[in-house]
């Protein structure tokens, strides 16, 4: 190792990493907290179990730091290939929890292996596409690519845990950084925009709508004298038509009851404040009771008086907002986007692809969770049972992104090399 390896590590990214970890402890003591003496080391409770999970976290992580880079090119298919086989066994082995087939049962803990397969998947694509011979815009390229991807999804949706499999989502932000074509992600945003349309009105509306909407951009085109094939024109309407269409079946056949409720609750289709809308209404109390300074730590109402339920894990947020308020919402918001763009801008100081392409999937996958997970206390998107990084209780989820961060620093520390 070089001796000046340790002044090139990344320490600030790593101090936002112990400012987060350390905040989410701080609330979860706070949600935890009954007027009775509680122990950070006691793993009966949230807080002791969070606490070991950290050292778990340390003791893992930083050997990692140390080691060679070739390391994890190396170990990404094996790791791959393990992830796929715990998936696997949960159909034979798992525990099943609120519906959902996603942890192994080890004492008086859980492992969930969909948390350690974002990792592995990141891995996996870092390595495949740091070959010289795959190249993103061929095609036998992207079939690979999605794939590799698909098997750990398909095997997520059948738990079926909605959630993790649609953080997948922000790998494609890797692929177009890659020189993956921008108009993947403008038809994934079409179709998304498209389908949300769909259930606002009703398939024939949004039909006459695109019709009409096609006819006018096609007269805008003629004008500007600029050329469009009419073939492609009628086989783009046609399509969409169709998805319009089928849009109900897929909500109504492949949607759980659950899933739908929240997204009709989003949409403002269904207003039922004391059943399925009950988390998101005690979210956004909990949030605008917070005001500019909060209401102080432990003196949250809604907290101590565990109105929201999942405070400590998917709407921590709001025990933030409610006794951090406006400011110290602000510094978890500012801390993440800080470290976020502090990775990607870092990336694109790698000369090696492999190392480039992880960092940018650490990136992604940490942004996409962050956004998700704000956004559904706030009542912006749908419960889905995102954690928010390195704050919300749950081991696997703080080690998977502990473990990312330290390959992260890793190959930070190594891009000389």
């Amino acid at each position: 190792m070089n001796k000046h390896f340790l002044l090139r590590i990344d320490w600030i990214t790593l101090l936002v990493y112990f400012l987060l970890v350390l905040f989410g402890m701080l609330n979860i003591y706070s949600i935890s907290f009954e007027n009775t003496e509680l122990y950070f080391y006691d793993i009966n409770n949230s807080l002791g179990k969070q606490f070991w999970f950290f050292i778990l976290c340390l003791f893992i992580g930083i050997p990692i730091m140390f080691l060679k880079p070739s390391f994890f090119d190396n170990i990404s298919f094996l790791s791959y290939i393990t992830c796929i086989l715990l998936l696997t066994g949960l159909f034979f082995f798992g525990s099943t929890i609120k519906g959902i087939t996603a942890w192994y049962k080890l004492g008086p803990i859980s492992m969930q292996p969909s948390e350690f397969t974002k990792l592995a998947v990141a891995l996996m694509i870092s390595s495949y596409l740091s070959f010289i011979q795959n190249d993103i815009k061929n095609y036998k390229t992207i079939l690979k690519l999605i794939l590799i991807i698909s098997f750990p999804l398909i095997l997520i949706l059948l738990q079926p845990d909605v959630g993790t499999a649609i953080v997948f989502i922000a790998i494609i932000f890797v692929l177009i950084r890659e020189g993956l074509s921008i108009n993947f992600f403008f038809v994934g945003l079409y179709g998304i925009i498209l389908f949300i349309i769909t259930l606002i009105i009703n398939p024939l509306n949004t039909s006459l709508i695109l019709f009409f909407g096609f006819i006018i951009y096609r007269f805008i085109i003629r004008y500007k004298t600029k050329k469009i094939k009419i073939s492609r024109l009628i086989l783009t309407i046609l399509l969409s038509v169709i998805y319009c269409f089928s849009v109900n079946f897929i909500f109504n056949n492949l949607f759980e009851q659950r899933h739908r409720d929240r997204v009709n609750i989003i949409l403002k289709k269904k207003v039922d404040p004391k059943g399925i809308g009950y988390n998101i209404n005690q979210s956004k109390i909990a949030i605008g009771s917070g005001g500019f300074l909060g209401k102080g730590f432990l003196n949250g109402t809604q907290t101590k008086g565990k109105f929201v339920p999942e405070q400590d894990t998917d709407y921590i947020f709001t025990t933030i907002s409610e006794e951090w308020g406006f400011v110290g919402s602000l510094l978890v918001i500012v801390l993440f986007n800080f470290m976020i763009i502090r990775i990607i801008y870092r990336a694109e100081k790698h000369t090696k692809k492999f190392n480039r392409i992880f960092s940018y999937c650490f990136a992604s996958l940490l942004g996409f969770h962050f956004i998700i997970n704000i956004g559904m206390t706030i009542g912006l998107v749908p419960t889905i049972g995102i954690p928010l990084p390195f704050i919300s209780y749950g081991g696997s989820n703080l080690l998977t992104f502990s473990v990312f961060l330290m390959i992260y620093l890793n190959l930070d520390a190594n891009r000389l090399n």
